[in-house]
């Protein structure tokens, strides 16, 4: 089976790659994966042909900020440790350094290295460590050990990928499909589960990739409040001139949802207001799950619940109204 990388680029490339991009980039290419979307300068992607190679490579990067805990290969005689912080909202959590040490210690199978691969420096407790989590299915798979932890087995399965029933986004990827499908309104940012956060669409068509921080010398130096919360969806209202800020989220947890709604200014006064000076801003929430048929939160404008019901809020946005109509009408 040929493994595909889809980079979905809108904005231009950048002409002098970074190292981390290089290095992510040739591992990839280590493993076999045809990478579209991106042009790849022959000269400098090419696979790694050893595992000492990688070491190089990774040891001549930039080294990380001060507090940081960098990737480190490091190889003695027959063991080979990566370093890396997994440990994030009280349990093995840390996406980007998953997917990091992942790509890194399947490299270094591919290449044909026999040895124990130990993950060090990875902040986590032996209570962390569950059977079913994805990077435990990971280190079964490539034979990982955990400096002072001991790995437990995981369920044996072909195959990671499956139909998701249960994930917060359903609700979200669903009234973004009917919206589209159904009216003349659309996305102009989604950040869907299992995706790349995408880029924001301005009202000359421009893509544009959002900052992380309102104030960047603020956050690093402490002030956590500018960071720049991001939506899970935001749709466009062209014929009522409204803008649709959406935040998904499980039935159970509606009320964490309504409270994130207040974290969306900074998105709308950098963003929305900028390009869309003269629309109306409108923040809901949108639900997946449970069995109820009834919405009594305000702030909620729809709900998917488990058995395929569509529950419109009682103030749900009319752009909401219109496409759950047509969609019904056309089934009718």
């Amino acid at each position: 089976m040929k493994k595909m990388m889809l980079y979905n680029l809108q904005i231009t490339q950048k002409e002098v790659p970074t190292a981390t991009y290089i290095f992510g980039t040739r591992l990839l290419l280590t493993l076999g994966v045809a990478i579209l979307g991106k042009k790849l300068d022959s000269k400098i992607f090419q696979p790694f042909r050893s595992v000492d190679e990688i070491i190089a490579l990774k040891g001549a990067m930039r080294k990380a900020h001060k507090g940081n805990i960098p990737i480190l290969i490091k190889k003695v005689g027959d063991k080979i440790t990566v370093s890396g912080r997994l440990y994030k909202s009280d349990g093995l959590a840390h996406d980007p350094n998953i997917g990091a040490l992942s790509l890194v210690c399947a490299a270094i199978r591919k290449l044909g290295w026999k040895g124990e691969i130990i993950i060090t420096k990875h902040g986590l407790k032996q209570a962390h460590i569950q059977p079913n989590n994805k990077f435990i299915k990971i280190a079964n798979r490539l034979g990982l050990k955990f400096d002072r932890l001991s790995v437990p087995a995981s369920p044996k399965s072909d195959a990671y990928w499956k139909y998701e029933t249960e994930g917060e986004k359903l609700g979200t990827i669903f009234i973004h499909l009917v919206i589209e499908n159904f009216t003349k309104g659309y996305s102009i940012f989604e950040n869907h589960a299992g995706c790349e956060k995408g880029y924001f669409i301005t009202s000359e068509g421009k893509h544009i990739p959002l900052e992380k921080y309102s104030d960047r010398k603020a956050y690093k130096a402490g002030n956590k409040n500018k960071i720049i919360s991001i939506p899970d969806l935001i749709l466009i209202d062209f014929g009522r001139s409204e803008i649709i800020n959406i935040e998904g989220k499980k039935y159970q947890f509606r009320q964490n949802g309504i409270k994130e709604l207040k974290g969306f200014s900074d998105i709308e006064k950098t963003y929305i207001k900028e390009y869309y000076p003269k629309f109306k801003i409108t923040r809901t929430v949108v639900l997946y799950g449970g069995t109820e048929t009834k919405i009594i939160e305000i702030k909620v404008g729809f709900l998917l619940n488990e058995n395929g019901d569509l529950v419109l809020g009682i103030k749900a946005p009319k752009l909401f109204r219109e496409a759950i109509k047509n969609l019904l009408d056309f089934w009718s």
